[in-house]
């Protein structure tokens, strides 16, 4: 179950801000019926749904990598009119959401698909996706303000010292369960604060030769490489042994009585 505007975000038809809309403007049916409010519930086994008078289908799914730069905010449209990163996003057709975030100072690496299964996994801490940074702090760090790093969270897997110039220190972390601004927490409770922070990794997924402000569409290895590390393919296909085998004794179940004497 899922609300109507959702279902239409989803199926990657746009926003949900631009699909409560529509469906105020009353152009989408639930069951051959107009409804215009956003937050009705629909089950997509059952109900039957159209836009302008064509039924919902599910969009191709796309999965794109985008370098995002400093500045950039990682929503669809910002009521303060500052940049978002939709707006690099030129020549892609179909409309993709963003999987997690980064704040307007961070720059790095930023996935968004229209693939909500996999968005979901990517997120969720129960799978332990791994998100890479490199920052630059405002002092010099002790091993001991790095150990208490360390020690801030479960889902810190690394802080390591990347080298130290004259004044300030250069460290990686490493996260599988990002909270908000969580890097730059870590940093200030041990009294220092981000100059710069980059994400230079998700998973397998690095940025390599990607300019900032630039994306790519993932590879096909790729997008199959974030479903092995999510699980997701291996669910996909018990679920189609699953059909398989119910579709298998139905069948079996009407040959059986059509023998019956």
């Amino acid at each position: 179950m899922k609300t109507l505007d959702r279902v239409l975000s989803k199926m990657g038809l746009g926003s949900r801000t631009e699909a409560r809309s529509w469906i105020g403007e009353g152009r989408v049916r639930v069951n051959g019926k107009v409804v215009r409010t956003p937050d009705a519930w629909v089950n997509l086994e059952r109900d039957k749904v159209s836009f302008d008078g064509k039924p919902l289908q599910a969009a191709q799914p796309v999965y794109v990598l985008l370098y995002k730069p400093k500045g950039y905010v990682t929503t669809y449209k910002d009521p303060d009119g500052r940049p978002t990163v939709y707006d690099l996003l030129t020549g892609l057709a179909a409309f993709v959401g963003t999987v997690g975030r980064l704040d307007l100072d961070t720059s790095g690496l930023l996935l968004l698909t229209n693939d909500h299964a996999l968005a979901d996994r990517m997120t969720s801490p129960e799978y332990h996706v791994e998100k890479e940074y490199l920052l630059k702090a405002s002092l010099l760090l002790t091993e001991e303000q790095l150990d208490e790093m360390r020690q801030s969270s479960a889902g810190v897997k690394k802080v390591e010292r990347v080298r130290d110039s004259e004044k300030y220190s250069h460290v990686r972390v490493v996260l599988t369960e990002g909270k908000n601004r969580q890097v730059r927490k870590m940093v200030e409770d041990v009294g220092a604060i981000v100059l710069k922070l980059v994400r230079v990794r998700i998973g397998p997924l690095v940025i390599g030769d990607l300019p900032i402000g630039k994306y790519r569409l993932l590879t096909v290895k790729e997008v199959q490489q974030l479903k092995v590390l999510t699980k997701l393919d291996a669910d996909q296909q018990s679920k189609r042994k699953l059909r398989l085998h119910q579709g298998n004794r139905a069948l079996l179940g009407r040959s059986s009585r059509r023998k019956r004497p």
